[in-house]
């Protein structure tokens, strides 16, 4: 039971950073020249611009129940903007965003048209209701401690503080920040939105490192307009082939399909990775849901087979000229697998698709196709 547990709360706490991040990354569609959002640096997600009064600082909170007069949310994020580490000065807003609804009798519901007097006045009612006996306990509850450090505050800094906070409640769930995301792009087929997505996502990921972690307008801006050239799609192109290189489990987990098994007859090795590496690749592509995923298969079925009609003229050639069995094999695959590809119409594809496509003919026991030459 206690494993479950630890479990959940991991994919729980997994679960909220990355709805973090979804905030941010929808924030970068708003950013302008000079601007750049953070994460971790005051907080959760900050806005920072050359002028203050335009930075903001996000506080991000994914819950379901609702945002009431006493919410640890609500105090601890007031708590944290009090915290002598944090220089409210370099912001101008500071936003509670939460998913919550307000509760039905909170007095917090018209927060955002009062003045930094009104609101003082809000919390120091709140604040009222506890008893000497909730405020002397020997072991207040976490709200009872968090409250009084905030009533504790210096009155100027706790009033310039609530003058600045906005309260955004009911925000998008991360399924309608994603939504709201892809409605950004333009152009971009249906079926080729989630791919866009995943690079958008990965994208922000990336630029995290052991010292900040930021996105700058003109970055965005560029890995924006990249991957909308290579989903906006007019005329078919194959989609990116990075190289795979197979890891040890890889090669331990394919090492019996045909394809492996022919390179290992003619004791080629070395070659193995590269080729599981090749064909993982060539697979996790016909498996990808992009618009012309039916055309993709189509061209693919094609091309193979005039790849494995040139194979066997160059076959029949390294039969005839073999002198050595493992010798000529090895030079019959090297020659093979290091060829460029043939053009396919006006389109030249990855070698790493044009030799997955290889050992993927070869791990075809009908086409009963080999590397060993001689008898």
């Amino acid at each position: 039971m206690s494993g479950s547990q630890t479990e959940n709360a991991a994919l729980t706490t997994a679960l909220a950073f990355h709805y973090q991040v979804l905030i941010g990354l929808d924030k970068c569609f708003s950013l302008e020249d000079g601007q750049s959002i953070w994460f971790e640096k005051d907080g959760d997600v900050s806005l920072i611009s050359s002028d203050a009064l335009t930075s903001i600082q996000t506080e991000v909170k994914d819950y379901a129940a609702p945002l009431t007069d006493h919410h640890e949310n609500l105090w601890k994020t007031l708590k944290n903007w009090l915290d002598p580490a944090f220089d409210h000065t370099q912001y101008g807003v500071l936003v509670l965003h939460t998913t919550q609804a307000f509760g039905a009798t909170t007095r917090l519901k018209d927060w955002n048209t009062q003045s930094e007097e009104q609101r003082l006045e809000v919390i120091k009612t709140i604040f009222a209701e506890r008893t000497e006996e909730q405020l002397n306990a020997e072991k207040p509850s976490q709200i009872i401690k968090l409250q009084k450090a905030v009533m504790a505050a210096d009155k100027l800094l706790l009033k310039s503080v609530l003058g600045k906070v906005i309260l955004f409640t009911q925000s998008d769930s991360a399924q309608e920040l994603e939504k709201q995301i892809l409605s950004q792009p333009l152009g971009i087929p249906k079926n080729n939105l989630k791919s866009y997505l995943d690079g958008l996502i990965g994208f922000v990921y990336a630029q995290a490192n052991q010292q900040s972690w930021s996105i700058k307008h003109q970055e965005f801006s560029a890995k924006c307009e990249e991957l909308t050239a290579l989903f906006c799609k007019k005329e078919f192109t194959f989609p990116v082939f990075s190289g795979y290189a197979a890891s040890e489990p890889d090669i331990e987990l394919h090492e019996y399909r045909p394809f492996v098994q022919k390179i290992a007859e003619i004791e080629h090795h070395e070659m193995i990775p590269d080729a599981v590496g090749n064909w993982l690749e060539l697979q996790n592509s016909l498996l990808e849901e992009l618009d012309e995923s039916a055309l993709y298969k189509d061209k693919t079925i094609s091309y193979q087979n005039q790849l494995v009609k040139k194979y066997k003229l160059a076959y029949s050639s390294a039969q005839l000229e073999a002198t050595d069995t493992i010798k000529s094999a090895k030079l019959l695959y090297n020659k093979t697998i290091g060829e460029q590809p043939l053009n396919l119409g006006n389109d030249i594809p990855p070698i790493e698709y044009k030799n997955g496509l290889i050992h993927d003919a070869m791990d075809d026991e009908e086409r009963d196709l080999k590397w060993k030459v001689g008898p």
